[in-house]
């Protein structure tokens, strides 16, 4: 029999599953011994455990008699009424004679809130999640992480009667962190992310898609060299992370950004090899470089930038005389409105290779300004020379029409 409500089923019994290994997972002892936990704005107890029952006590707090506002002694237990965190302290019971029976160490504090969790990749093989506190509750703490497979194969269902649930790895030295090795890159994964102090415990539930959170590690060894006799040239090359596995079918692609210095703009180029030649650098100036990947599919997330690395281009041998000129002023007026171009102009125009495309290109517009020019004269001419033609014959046959005038009618006879 089906379930009237889709999927309601294994939710319920996930919530269970999860409530029942908080409560199993909460330790004995939070602390030192002889330590009470409240929560804020209750009534708390604190119990004479070496009294006699019926004798009298006393009771102190910090060695003196003088007790929240509202406290009450009842049957030798002292009770604190809507006790705060101001009520925490060490409290101790004496019998009648002032002998010590009982010490006990009173915190108070929250119960759990629902964590934030956000989980990241930094490849297809492994994922991690890390998280946050949503309440101070002012109580030692610890986290419970597991996590499901949500859509299991017939195999992986025979194998796993329960589900495929399974740890998600804490580090010590990494806290607030966990992470799932060996997780597959075209599955998803329900996390479970259970906060637990000495008060309760709370939870959250989240759902993770290997493609949808895969954000590399930054790129490693950022190399950046000026190219000889180039002025207005920077060769750049890095290197694949180094948590990335190497595997042909799971590729990066690169993003690279560069600027001079003294200016506040980025240039960015992508590419999908581990080096590129920047064309456009200002010579004589400082750059800055970084680069980052993503997924060359275009899955997940671009990564971090990298560590910045910088390099001067060659100055021009035929302007650097020319350029030394160049006052302070002028420098910072370039610092001041920087470029908003994607590929700001140089500074040094005396490329030859950009002084020959000039030529090339004056000279074919010449020549085709010239043929333009000689057509048009071409059709000019001819169509002068017809109208000429045309102009002249009207005057041969009144010539011819005047010879035959004058002719003697004796001849015409």
């Amino acid at each position: 029999m089906r379930s009237p409500i889709p999927g309601l089923g294994r939710v319920m019994v996930f919530l269970a599953a999860a409530l029942a290994s908080a409560s199993l997972a909460i330790p004995e002892g939070w602390g030192e011994e002889g330590v009470q936990y409240g929560l804020v704005g209750t009534e708390v107890t604190l119990l004479c455990s070496g009294a006699r029952p019926g004798s009298m006590v006393q009771w102190r707090r910090g060695g003196t008699a003088e007790l929240p506002e509202g406290s009450a002694i009842r049957q030798g237990a002292l009770v604190l009424p809507r006790a705060g965190l101001a009520t925490m302290g060490t409290y101790s019971c004496h019998g009648e004679d002032g002998g010590l029976l009982h010490t006990v160490s009173l915190r108070m504090g929250y119960l759990p809130g629902v964590p934030f969790v956000s989980c990241r990749a930094s490849d297809y093989e492994n994922f991690s999640c890390s998280w946050t506190s949503s309440v101070e509750t002012f109580l030692p703490t610890r986290y419970i992480t597991t996590y499901r497979k949500k859509s299991l194969t017939g195999e992986e269902k025979r194998r796993n009667k329960n589900g495929h649930v399974g740890l998600c790895l804490q580090d010590p030295s990494h806290p607030g962190t966990c992470t799932v090795h060996g997780s597959e890159f075209w599955s998803s994964y329900r996390l479970n992310i259970t906060e637990v102090n000495p008060l309760g415990s709370s939870f959250r539930l989240l759902d993770v898609t290997m493609q949808a959170i895969i954000k590399p590690d930054p790129p490693e060894g950022l190399v950046v060299e000026p190219v000889p006799l180039a002025p207005r040239r920077l060769h750049v090359s890095w290197k694949y992370p180094s948590s990335w596995p190497k595997e042909p079918h799971f590729q990066l692609r690169f993003r690279l950004q560069y600027r001079p210095v003294i200016h506040r703009s980025w240039s960015v180029v992508e590419t999908v090899n581990l080096s590129e030649v920047i064309t456009d650098a200002f010579a004589g100036l400082e750059h800055v470089v970084q680069v980052s990947a993503k997924d060359f599919l275009d899955a997940g997330n671009w990564s971090e930038w990298s560590a910045e690395a910088r390099a001067t281009p060659v100055r021009d041998l035929a302007t650097t005389t020319s350029e030394e000129t160049t006052t302070d002023a002028s420098l910072e007026s370039l610092a001041e409105e920087p470029s908003q171009a994607p590929n700001p102009e140089p500074i040094n125009r005396s490329d030859p290779l950009e002084k020959m495309a000039v030529l090339v290109s004056l000279g074919i517009f010449a020549f085709f300004v010239l043929a333009a020019v000689l057509v048009i004269t071409i059709l000019i001419w001819l169509r002068v020379r017809k109208h000429g033609k045309e102009k002249t014959k009207p005057h041969n046959f009144l010539v011819a029409a005047t010879h035959l005038k004058a002719l003697p009618k004796a001849q015409i006879l």
